[in-house]
């Protein structure tokens, strides 16, 4: 019997893509919204799609995920990150639906020197995570059956990202400058998707239970740079004979931005594997699936 209708916010992004090209496959009916007949701008959108029609869960991969653009514009932030997101948590548990929302590394300062467990305090370093980081607490205050998943550095073949930027660049320029100084885990939105679909598909089996609430963390395995990505991305592409580039590591300080990044964002996904067993790939195979997409065959 399909599973559904599950409704997805974030009409083109990433993760809202992947999820609606995987559902099929796994026997799911999946409804993709944005905007502008669902934005976090007009609360009055939300209100309208939620009663619709009676959702079995509801998936937030809406947000504003400018960073540096957050710096100047907080308050739009809020009502994406914050405001909109725990709305739709209380339309959600007035209702009794399971609710899963897409939080962010960017929640921790990066100076814990590991990897950041669930229970390790927040401490955002600019608007963006502050925002991200409220709406973690207005979604959990809401009371209702909330999964709030923290990923990072997310990419696809589809949307903005960092490898479609790396790969279009490197086509361009012989010589390219990457900050070396931050780490983090790099998660394929296919295989963030797959983990929210696996979630649902446990959720069905075994019932709501109290212990599935709360936090998670869900990256890919393993870790590296924003340097280490791109030479990875590069090596990747030369499969199809695609741009090489040199890549020069560079520190945070010789490329100024607005907002403060984490240092070291990694994130330990125990919790997620002992409670649902789910485990997502090592982030070097995802990304060679990711590059095949993207440039085809490989010649």
């Amino acid at each position: 019997m399909t599973i559904g209708p599950i409704l997805v916010t974030g009409g083109s992004g990433q993760v809202a893509q992947a999820l609606q090209t995987l559902a099929p496959g796994r026997d799911m009916n999946v409804v993709v919204v944005g905007r502008p007949d669902f934005d976090f701008d007009d609360a009055e959108t939300l209100r309208a799609v939620l009663a619709s029609r009676p959702w079995a869960y509801v998936v937030n991969a809406a947000a504003y995920t400018a960073v540096d653009a957050a710096e100047a514009d907080e308050a739009g932030a809020e009502r994406a990150n914050r405001d909109g997101p725990g709305l739709l948590a209380e339309l959600c548990a007035l209702s009794g639906t399971p609710f899963i929302h897409i939080s962010t590394d960017y929640v921790f300062d990066g100076s814990k020197g590991a990897p950041y467990q669930e229970t390790d305090p927040t401490n955002p370093t600019g608007a963006y995570g502050r925002t991200k980081r409220d709406g973690e607490a207005r979604v959990l205050a809401a009371g209702g059956k909330s999964i709030i998943l923290r990923t990072a550095w997310v990419y696809a073949d589809t949307g903005k990202n960092f490898v479609k930027t790396m790969l279009a660049a490197g086509a361009k320029l012989p010589k390219l400058r990457v900050v070396a100084d931050q780490k983090g885990s790099p998660t394929a939105a296919a295989d963030l998707a797959a983990a929210i679909l696996a979630i649902i598909q446990v959720i069905e089996t075994r019932g709501w239970e109290l212990e599935f609430g709360g936090i998670y963390h869900a990256t890919g395995a393993g870790e590296t740079t924003w340097h280490g990505l791109a030479v990875a991305t590069f090596a990747e592409a030369q499969r199809h004979h695609g741009p090489s580039p040199e890549v020069e590591p560079i520190a945070t300080a010789d490329w100024p931005t607005p907002a403060q990044r984490p240092a070291d964002s990694r994130l330990d996904n125990t919790k997620l594997f002992q409670t649902f067993g789910i485990q997502l790939p090592d982030w070097r195979a995802s990304l060679a699936r990711t590059v095949d997409r993207l440039l085809g065959p490989a010649g």
